[in-house]
């Protein structure tokens, strides 16, 4: 098998963060019909961001890590645990390893920011996923942006 033909990297720059939002402006906004106006949040502005890149630069996908204060709201407190969220890989880049390649990548930014687990709101349909990965969900499904969702987490 041969290497992917693609990069993940933390978006420092903000010619990298741009292509973040615009890869879940495309999967969360125009594919999913989540609103405009709660895709982007306060949280944002402090998260680490992770973007998926093909060798020519086009963006394939993006997630985010919040982390210290601003993940208690979605750990219960714990500010020993990271919060992952907004993952979004383009219908282009679908299959190719992409979504695996993003969340190891943040649990890498979380491990070194000495976090000893990581938490995720995922929807249902990616339960999954997110299980072939190491999470296990907890607690109710409950909806988000009309999407249901269930809890999960993975000890690093």
């Amino acid at each position: 098998m041969s290497a992917p033909s693609y990069a993940v990297r933390v978006a420092d720059d903000p010619a990298d963060r741009e292509a973040c939002f615009a890869v879940r402006k495309d999967v969360f906004v125009v594919e999913q019909g989540v609103p405009q106006e709660i895709e982007y949040d306060a949280y944002d502005e402090a998260a680490t961001h992770v973007l998926a890149v093909r060798e020519d630069g086009t963006p394939l996908g993006t997630g985010r890590l919040l982390y210290g204060e601003a993940a208690a709201a979605k750990t219960d407190g714990d500010l020993t645990v990271g919060s992952l969220g907004r993952l979004a890989v383009t219908k282009e880049a679908r299959g190719l390893g992409v979504g695996v390649a993003l969340v190891r990548a943040i649990e890498d930014a979380a491990r070194a920011r000495g976090l000893a687990a990581v938490d995720l709101h995922a929807q249902t349909h990616a339960l999954g996923f997110y299980e072939r990965l190491g999470y296990e969900a907890y607690g109710p499904e409950f909806p988000d942006a009309g999407i249901p969702h269930r809890a999960m987490r993975r000890a690093l």
